[in-house]
């Protein structure tokens, strides 16, 4: 497979990659609602979709990658348009100005990104700061008939648009059963139906947050706004549209509707956002969403520090995106203690083998590739991993094959002489193909130092290296083994019984 295919919720199916303006692609990013802090459920599509944009980039595409930060308009209950804003709430809670609350969790969210090394978004604008472009959006729906205006609140008619465009397509839903599932609320009468969403709601006079509009002072609903700043940097159709599975339905929905009815109010087909639509499953607790809804999430600093009463003991960042990368982000991943712990183990297994192939590389002969098929499995792992890569962004598969060469290179030592003979060439391609995949495309980091056993078990494979050149006569390559050992500060000692090493770091 030469190609990134990705599995389109659109389509529901996995098709090429194809961008609309190569080499240039626009993705987007649903960003976190900052009223409180990251947990472990943020971190998947944060990290899934951060080995997308890594990986594009390795491929050579010029990428514009635009995630938001939402601090306004995200009300307690989404669904029904009720309920205060989440971020007023706490603002309120704590008795400080919305903004301070907005500042405070946004600045603790990039801490926490930073920790898991994804990388910062090209663009990461604020709801807030989008005002004036949400408002003239919603004067487009209106003036194309999507969208009517109740009493200083603007809504987006759900019905009307459904004759034009069928409504659902994303989700899979069907109005007349969305119709079945909603109940008619007290105090939402001046919706004309409990399908139809805010665009934009009249504010009270003790609303924290609110804005002139040309339907008087009030915020933005929260669907809109992704609509807002997507198109406003991306296009009014762009590449690829990513988020949580959770956000599929309303939130994505809305957002084909009101830029079809935007962009495209006469066309009659689905153009669409994005033409590509990603969603990364849930992280699961006890076969739970975990979520601050249902108060049994555990945030980043939580998992980091140890400190929540679920958690056995702290698990490092890198330990946190391991977890995350060694399961298809399409599949359900369910949080535990000893799943942790076993990816911790993992994690280190892998970074201690990056740097024993690192070690051994210094010496490695001039020798080429003779055909061998021992060396069939580093000498595949390039394309082993870019198959896997390119089915759907399958890093567990990925994973998998950094692990076979765990496995070769564990059973090849107990063969020194064949390992001898490992050619150079070989070896140096596998080290450089392991550390852009483990390092650059997982974006996951070395650990150091290795743990003593390694360290201990590099140096008898070094030790045996230089035997052998001495038994080859091959002096000058057994004295500069020695010597590069010396500038890592490990000092070898010939005797009767053998060569020992020793290790002193220098004195700062």
């Amino acid at each position: 497979m030469n190609s990134l295919q990705l599995y389109n919720t659109l389509t529901r199916t996995k098709a090429i990659f194809e961008p609309l303006n190569p080499p240039f692609v626009g993705m987007y990013l649903c960003g976190p609602t900052v009223y409180g802090y990251a947990h472990l459920g943020h971190a998947r599509p944060a990290i899934s979709f951060d080995v997308l944009f890594r990986y594009l980039k390795h491929q050579g595409y010029q990428v514009r990658y635009v995630r938001n930060i939402t601090d306004v308009g995200h009300l307690a209950d989404e669904v029904n348009d009720r309920g205060e804003d989440k971020l007023i709430r706490q603002a309120k809670l704590e008795q400080l100005e919305p903004m301070e609350v907005a500042q405070r969790f946004t600045d603790a969210y990039h801490i926490d990104m930073d920790a898991l090394e994804v990388l910062r978004p090209s663009i990461e604008p604020r709801a807030t700061g989008h005002i004036p472009e949400q408002i003239r959006l919603i004067q487009e729906i209106l003036a194309n008939g999507f969208a009517y205006e109740a009493h200083g609140s603007v809504y987006f008619n759900v019905r009307k648009y459904n004759e034009s465009y069928p409504y659902g397509t994303l989700s899979g839903r069907k109005i007349e059963d969305l119709m079945e599932g909603y109940r008619t609320l007290e105090g939402q009468d001046e919706k004309q139906s409990p399908l139809d969403f805010a665009l934009w709601k009249k504010a009270t006079p003790e609303h924290l947050m609110q804005w002139d509009s040309p339907w008087g002072r009030g915020y933005p609903g929260w669907h809109i706004e992704c609509t807002a700043m997507s198109t406003r940097y991306l296009g009014t159709t762009f590449d690829i549209h990513c988020g949580g599975l959770d956000l599929m339905f309303p939130h994505h929905e809305a957002e084909i509707a009101q830029a079809n009815a935007a962009f495209h109010p006469c066309e009659g087909t689905h153009r669409n956002e994005a033409r590509t639509w990603l969603h990364c499953n849930l992280i699961t607790i006890n076969g739970q969403k975990m979520g601050k809804s249902l108060n049994n999430f555990i945030t980043l600093q939580q998992l980091f520090t140890g400190n929540h009463p679920a958690l056995e003991r702290a698990y490092a960042p890198m330990v946190v995106r391991f977890f995350i990368l060694q399961s298809h982000y399409r599949s359900t991943l369910d949080f535990s203690n000893d799943a942790l712990t076993a990816a911790g183990k993992a994690y280190r297994k892998l970074s201690d083998l990056l740097y024993s192939l690192q070690q051994l590389v210094l010496y490695a002969n001039d020798v080429e590739d003779d055909g061998n098929p021992v060396w069939e499995i580093p000498r595949n792992l390039e394309k082993n991993c870019l198959d896997s890569i390119n089915d759907d962004l399958n890093t567990a598969k990925v994973i998998a094959h950094l692990f076979g060469v765990s496995t070769w290179f564990n059973t090849l030592k107990q063969d020194v002489k064949l390992l001898q003979s490992l050619p150079g060439q070989v070896l140096k391609k596998m080290v450089n193909v392991y550390e852009t995949w483990f390092q650059e495309i997982l974006g996951l980091q070395l650990i150091e130092p290795p743990s003593k056993e390694i360290l201990a078990g590099v140096m008898e494979l070094v030790i045996s290296f230089r035997q052998q050149a001495k038994l080859a006569k091959d002096y000058a390559s057994a004295d500069k083994i020695r010597e590069e050992l010396q500038l890592l500060n490990i000092t070898l000692k010939d005797s009767r019984e053998g060569t020992y090493w020793s290790y002193e770091p220098k004195q700062e």
